[in-house]
């Protein structure tokens, strides 16, 4: 079921209701891309992960299979981690993915950064001889969702029919969620120069672990206060104010300064070899639970989720 293009790769949306919908979508896009001698991964939730497995058979060990919900619990790390680390093993051939990065479950904190991922997938695999179908639970999901999928990919495959999409523009979906974010009722709040980044990311460890943060997440507090104050001062002004507080069971680091952001695949895409910076954001994206990014004329935003493992 490769849909059919003029460009190299190929980016459909799956609209699926019930189970046997989304067998009928995938497993025939599996099985034709194992015939056709070309790598195949799969990347979705749990249930559906082992809905597919029960319903391909042998062809289980032909496939790599990974729980979206554990690989793409942040979006922002999904294109790096996930797509173009399975893609880019396989540079001499067409590979095929199912990528399944927005389920019912995702909260409405995580969805502007999901919806940004599906747009930023064209982009990032433009030219690239890759197919990466997208499914959507038309049932459960809510209508916005839906229509942003239109505008997030060229072709939508709907009740067995597939179409292109008239409402494509990823471009517009990118700038529409790039949202300004909220400011919380209380946050511990510091501010910082290029001579107090060690103070500042001890200053974002102590109150992480009085959050209730401990062992290898306030190592990973550490590390990503460390990359964003950097670049504060490096990219962002030479100053920034870094921002602590608790959210549920998790904890929200965010690092404010007066840098333009203007690269929206920053931190979302693996660094070139021949490269020495990039590598920062990536970090970033891969050490915490949800990356939300505001950038504009005023300044940038960096706000980073991190609960307990």
């Amino acid at each position: 079921m490769t849909a059919p293009s003029v460009e190299p790769f190929v980016h459909p949306a799956l609209f699926y209701r019930g189970e046997q919908e989304y067998l009928h979508g995938t497993v025939p896009f599996i099985r034709d891309g194992l015939k056709a001698g070309e790598p195949v991964a799969v990347a979705v939730p749990g249930p559906n992960l082992a809905m597919l497995k029960a319903a391909l058979g042998e062809d289980v060990a032909d496939v790599k299979f990974l729980d979206m919900t554990e690989a793409g619990r942040n979006p922002g790390r999904i294109i790096a981690r996930v797509l173009r680390a399975f893609a880019d093993t396989h540079r001499q051939t067409r590979v095929r993915i199912i990528g399944e990065p927005i389920w019912a479950g995702r909260s409405a904190v995580e969805y502007p950064a999901c919806v940004q991922h599906e747009a930023l997938i064209n982009p990032a695999f433009q030219g690239r001889e890759v197919t990466i179908l997208c499914p959507y639970d038309a049932d459960r999901l809510d209508e916005q969702v839906l229509t942003d999928a239109y505008a997030t990919h060229p072709l939508v495959i709907s009740g067995g029919r597939e179409m292109p999409s008239t409402a494509y523009a990823p471009e517009h979906v990118v700038a529409r969620y790039n949202q300004p974010l909220e400011q919380p009722a209380a946050a511990e709040e510091l501010v910082f120069h290029a001579d107090q980044l060690p103070g500042a990311r001890h200053f974002a460890v102590e109150q992480a672990a009085r959050f209730g943060l401990s062992g290898t997440c306030l190592e990973d507090v550490a590390l990503i206060v460390a990359e964003l104050t950097t670049n504060s001062v490096v990219h962002g002004g030479g100053s920034g104010i870094l921002r602590v507080w608790a959210d549920g069971s998790q904890v929200v680091c965010e690092v404010r300064d007066q840098g333009d952001l203007n690269d929206p695949l920053a931190g979302r895409r693996p660094p070139a070899r021949d490269k020495l910076g990039g590598r920062g954001l990536l970090l970033v994206h891969t050490l915490a639970d949800l990356v939300r990014i505001h950038t504009g004329s005023e300044g940038t935003a960096v706000r980073c989720y991190i609960g307990q493992h």
